[in-house]
């Protein structure tokens, strides 16, 4: 066989531009006839049935992966829905699902508890506008009603502010505003949070349950669209352009399965690259095409307002930049002491198809 290649190759060498079509079909012909392997065979993966939470009325990128032919021949199986980004990785955890996304600060919470799992691929964020510079925006705002006496951070002393979970991004998007805004720690905690599920924070601010709730991507779009609310501030404004959470493995089954996951989470960051680069409207329709196709009975409505990715990075490649934001406050909001953890020990880029360093040719 390496005679046969070696014969082929040194011919090549000799041959002019107008004969190389007929090289191609000899080689093409030893292909076929086994002599050699093509170069872009995939290795046997180690298991090809991959379990996740999704979520109602919309659509993760891991679902997008699948549907835009990136995972095969890996199969999805769809254990139901997530209440939140913590709980999403507290499943990894427990084994009960193989991959979940969620804020940093929660991933790096699990990692300082010694929880055996890597950040994987950024899969959502904040940005004035997406990475290839279109003019969609994604972002959490924090919203009061449009008569509202609030006007700062000082005026939410006393007040009880919506948020879809305790411990994670808004919460921490919160504090950081009070703090900026001058409250003192004793001050700070006279601001309640109170969990309350994403699609209901715009209904408990019109009824008064709340003074503030935050909302963001579709819920914050339908929200504003019928009026009578303002934002009080967005995390753009403290953060900047940020990818603010990732999909999580668990340690044991990337050494246990190390080309299955290459797999999954290539196709994932190429999923997320997709959207990046296609007109809303097309990732849209796409959107709804694979909710219908599922027919899990839900509300698709929502697919309308989408935007962007969020994703500052192409692909999702993670640096340890955007980890060590949430470092950063988590040390001086004392939940961390300062070298607890390092930025760089908490991900791993190797599975994404954008890594640095792998060449145009490898993909």
């Amino acid at each position: 066989m390496s005679a046969i290649l070696r014969l082929l190759r040194a011919r090549r060498a000799r041959l002019g531009r107008a004969t190389r079509k007929t090289f191609r079909a000899l080689l093409a012909g030893a292909m076929a006839l086994g002599l050699t392997a093509p170069a872009f065979a995939e290795p046997p993966l180690e298991k090809t049935e991959i379990r996740y939470q999704g979520s109602a009325g919309q659509v993760t990128f891991i679902e997008l992966a699948e549907d835009l032919g990136y995972l095969a021949p890996l199969k999805l199986k769809w254990v139901g829905n997530t209440i939140s980004g913590p709980q999403d990785i507290q499943t990894v955890v427990t084994g009960d699902i193989d991959i979940g996304g969620a804020f940093y600060g929660a991933i790096l919470k699990l990692i300082a508890a010694k929880a055996p799992v890597k950040a994987v691929v950024g899969y959502y964020g904040s940005d004035a506008d997406t990475y290839y510079g279109s003019d969609a925006d994604t972002y959490y705002g924090y919203f009061v009603k449009e008569d509202s006496p609030i006007k700062t951070g000082r005026d939410l002393i006393g007040k009880k502010v919506a948020v879809n979970t305790l411990g994670a991004h808004l919460e921490l998007v919160l504090r950081e505003y009070l703090a900026r805004s001058g409250l003192s720690a004793n001050e700070a905690k006279q601001v309640t949070l109170v969990a309350i599920p994403p699609v209901s924070g715009e209904q408990a601010l019109r009824q008064g349950q709340v003074e503030v709730s935050a909302l963001g991507g579709v819920l914050r779009d339908k929200a504003l669209e019928r009026g009578g609310i303002r934002s009080l501030f967005v995390d753009t404004d403290l953060f900047g352009q940020v990818t603010g959470g990732a999909y999580v493995l668990r340690e044991k089954f990337m050494k246990d399965n190390p080309n299955a996951s290459r797999k999954l989470v290539e196709g994932i960051s190429r999923a997320i690259e997709w959207a990046q680069i296609t007109p809303p409207e097309e990732v849209r329709a796409r959107f709804d095409k694979i909710i219908a196709e599922r027919k899990r009975n839900e509300d698709a409505s929502s697919i309308k307002y989408w935007k962007s990715t969020g994703v500052a990075s192409k692909g999702g490649v993670i640096s340890d930049s955007e980890i060590q934001v949430w470092i950063d406050w988590l040390v001086k909001d004392g939940l961390f002491k300062p070298g607890q953890i390092k930025a760089s020990d908490t991900y791993t880029n190797a599975f994404n198809y954008f890594r640095p360093g792998k060449t145009a040719e490898a993909r």
